[in-house]
């Protein structure tokens, strides 16, 4: 961690050569630092200046570290703090970081453990920053909790919510079924300056080719057999808001180009209308199919990705993100027991095993599916192995069984292509996996769907 000219370091000891060589140390390294003989005037420092790490003697006359550290975060919820401590103080410098210090170094010190516990704390605080920013820019979100993981691929999908949703530029959300695309998107407009207006979502696999383009750009009253009153769609609905499309691979060419004409101008027709209509809509899609290779087998237009294509979010499977898996269950059990006026204590740890050996191919869609039938059918105040299914339980343990296994595999250097060396590392995989293709994809770390498309290329 480079130091930065906004984290002042703030240094109270009542020993000047003490002070001093921490001085010393710090500004050797480029960071700011302030000193004060006493904890009076160590407040004064703080209440006129911005610190983010107090360095201070624990034992000191007048206002001690212990009573600095209280005042010290009265002032600064975001200050963290080191403690100085001599001989026979280190069992009191424990008990005062349950206080919110966070470390304490021992006279006498060395420069490398200075700087590691320094660098260490104001890491701690840009982390706690970054976090508290981008909840701040997303408060408004009411999907938060779905969409926040530890995992850092769910981070960088936050960092991405947070940079696009001021914007009005179009997003492309990519990712597996059940991965959570929709939830983004409702993200996105939940934090944007358009939070107030409608969020409007059509699924356009769900809809015949026939209907869709009426429910996207209404019609007149005759448009079609059937048509017995004008109808607004979904982009004047939309209006000042934001349109959702999900699965938009699955397009007709005919629409694409109505679709491309809005993107680029804001105009469209209502169907069996002459009248031109304007719609201030921000367009959010998403696919679970590669645009690229539709585009490549001419099933859609170049150009029309390129439009829908201007910022992408690609969303991780579950099996990428496997530390948001008790995040993720715990938060479903939450929901389907109050749902259900069911309350339970919780999941046991054989359960989580269980949960976390699992290779999802159904994604965060099917762990919600999984825990609310955990929920209805459990008859203990904790979901058991006995509550899921079996045929999650069968393949989180084949998964364990496959990955246990040591196996060598010889390649010689130099002499194979890296295509036939991944055919061979699939095919040992499989044949652990006694063939059965959605344990192979969980051990090899990709998708069922990536194994199957590899195995058809050969």
């Amino acid at each position: 961690m480079e130091p930065r000219d906004d984290s002042p370091i703030l240094i109270v000891d009542d020993t000047p050569g003490i002070r001093e060589a921490l001085q010393k140390i710090l500004t050797k390294e480029g960071f700011t630092v302030f000193d004060a003989e006493d904890g009076e005037q160590a407040v004064k420092i703080l209440q006129q200046q911005s610190i983010a790490l107090l360095l201070t003697d624990l034992k000191m006359p007048k206002i001690d570290g212990a009573e600095l550290l209280k005042i010290a975060k009265t002032i600064s919820s975001d200050i963290e703090v080191i403690l100085i401590t001599g001989h026979g103080t280190v069992e009191i410098a424990v008990d005062v970081m349950k206080d919110g210090a966070f470390d304490f170094i021992q006279k006498p010190f060395n420069r490398m453990t200075v700087l590691k516990t320094v660098r260490k704390a104001l890491e701690k605080r840009s982390l706690v920053l970054e976090n508290r920013s981008l909840h701040e820019r997303l408060r408004n979100t009411q999907a938060v909790e779905d969409v926040i993981g530890r995992s850092s691929a769910m981070r960088r999908v936050m960092d991405l919510i947070a940079q696009v949703a001021p914007s009005s530029a179009t997003i492309l959300i990519t990712g597996e079924s059940g991965s959570g695309k929709e939830v983004v998107a409702k993200a996105i407009h939940d934090a944007s300056p358009r939070r107030d207006s409608n969020f409007i979502k059509v699924s356009c696999a769900a809809l015949p080719e026939t209907l869709l383009e009426a429910e996207l750009f209404g019609y007149e009253k005759g448009a079609f057999t059937g048509a017995i009153a004008r109808r607004e769609g979904r982009f004047e609905l939309a209006h000042g808001g934001t349109l959702f499309l999900d699965e938009v691979g699955d397009i007709n060419p005919a629409v694409q180009v109505k679709l491309l004409r809005v993107l680029q101008s804001g105009e469209f027709e209502r169907l069996g209308g002459g009248k031109t209509f304007k719609s201030d809509v921000r367009l959010i899609a998403a696919t679970n199919a590669s645009l690229k290779d539709l585009v490549a087998s001419r099933r859609f237009r170049e150009d029309l990705y390129y439009r829908l294509n201007v910022i992408n979010i690609e969303v991780p499977p579950l099996r990428e993100r496997i530390d948001d898996i008790p995040l993720l269950a715990n938060h479903f059990l939450r929901m389907y027991s109050k749902k259900n006026d069911k309350p339970l204590e919780g999941i046991s740890p054989d359960t989580m095993q269980i949960l976390l050996g699992y290779g999802w191919p159904g994604n965060v869609r099917e762990l919600e599916n999984t825990l609310e039938r955990a929920v209805v059918l459990t008859r203990s105040g904790l979901i058991m192995p006995a509550d899921l299914p079996q045929d999650l339980i069968v393949n989180a343990e084949k998964v364990r069984e496959v990955s246990g296994e040591e196996r060598v595999l010889s390649i010689p250097i130099g002499k194979i292509p890296l295509r036939d060396i991944e055919k061979m590392v699939m095919d040992e995989t499989l044949k652990q996996a006694h063939g059965n293709k959605n344990v192979a994809s969980r051990v090899l770390g990709i998708s069922t769907r990536t194994l199957y498309r590899r195995i058809d290329e050969e």
